[in-house]
């Protein structure tokens, strides 16, 4: 269950292009791979493992803000590096998730990594300084 909802989020959100969480990979899985899969989701809700789908959307929430604040930042900061509003207006950037979220594995209360990839005219200085007073 806990899988399927998250890569249901996954699916749902890669339509809109802005939430960070990004496609899952790996081939598919064999039978044996959901038989052995479901009976350790048996045992791990035992233990309450799991956090609840609303603790879920949150972290989705999340990610969509974060998206959306380091889009309006790429957009600001290129402004103040006098980048053409033409260019501003194409520029980019994409949060990507990693670790045990990415994977679909993570447990109740576990961080998000993530990952910012920004145009190259931005750099750790801007990052370290401008975006993280943002935060």
């Amino acid at each position: 269950w806990y899988q399927r909802r998250v890569r249901e989020a996954v699916v749902s959100t890669q339509s809109t292009g802005s939430s960070g969480i990004n496609a899952e990979y790996g081939a598919e899985p064999k039978p044996l791979d959901l038989k052995l899969s479901n009976e350790l989701e048996d045992t791990l809700r035992k233990f309450d493992i799991f956090e609840p789908e609303n603790e879920l959307n949150e972290r989705i929430n999340v990610l969509l803000q974060l998206d959306g604040l380091a889009k309006a930042w790429i957009k600001d900061v290129s402004l103040e590096k006098n980048l053409a509003r033409s260019i501003v207006d194409t520029v980019g950037g994409k949060i990507f998730t990693f670790g045990s979220y990415r994977l679909g594995v993570h447990t109740r209360g576990a961080d998000i990594d993530t990952l910012l990839v920004a145009p190259r005219h931005l750099d750790r200085a801007d990052f370290f300084s401008s975006f993280y007073e943002l935060l």
